[in-house]
């Protein structure tokens, strides 16, 4: 089974993290059956934005990374206090720990902006939201950021807004399992190119 860590930042954006658990969970019952989802973040309970509650499964001292196969991150809004999750050294590190050990990492958006801050981006390419301010933050971190709609470089895929998130979810799906069984996905889910 394909473990998957869907990381959840305080003021994270809902539909960015809701096509993760839609793309691995219709892929457990649908598609090849080897995938599944688990949500954590720095406490058990996380805000997104707009103010709704989750509940996580793991918070992040109880995270082991061996267990997972991909690490996936939605982007968040400012407003709602986003960056104080994403920018804390503990999900920096988590990330950071992902990547060390091979693992893939998603990201959705300004979610780029802690995967890059996180120092596994540096002198690679990647997008994010495209806003001036944040591509800056972006570069600031060492990272080539491209004018395109979603950047995969050593496995890291980053994406620059939410009408990119069904793709990197998928594309995520196809990297832990085949493109013939993420294109099934895909078409079952009606998200057909």
């Amino acid at each position: 089974m394909k473990r998957v860590l869907l990381l959840l930042a305080d003021g994270f954006e809902t539909f960015e993290a809701s096509v993760f658990i839609d793309v691995i969970g219709w892929n457990l019952l649908d598609g090849d059956h080897s995938t599944e989802l688990f949500t954590g973040g720095l406490r058990k309970e996380i805000r997104s934005s707009f103010n709704q509650r989750f509940i996580v499964d793991y918070p992040i001292g109880e995270i082991d990374v061996d267990s997972f196969d991909a690490l996936a991150i939605p982007g968040g809004f400012e407003e709602y206090d986003f960056y104080k999750d994403a920018y804390d050294e503990k999900f920096l590190d988590l990330i950071r720990t992902f990547k060390a050990k091979d693992k893939i990492v998603a990201s959705i958006c300004v979610a780029a902006l802690p995967v890059g801050k996180s120092g596994i981006l540096k002198d690679k390419k990647g997008t994010t939201y495209k806003n001036p301010v944040r591509r800056d933050a972006l570069k600031s971190f060492g990272v080539e950021v491209m004018n395109q709609p979603i950047v995969i470089d050593d496995y890291i895929i980053t994406s620059w807004n939410p009408s990119t998130a069904v793709d990197v979810a998928l594309l995520l799906l196809e990297l832990l399992t085949s493109k013939t069984n993420a294109d099934y996905i895909r078409s079952i889910m009606g998200f057909e190119k």
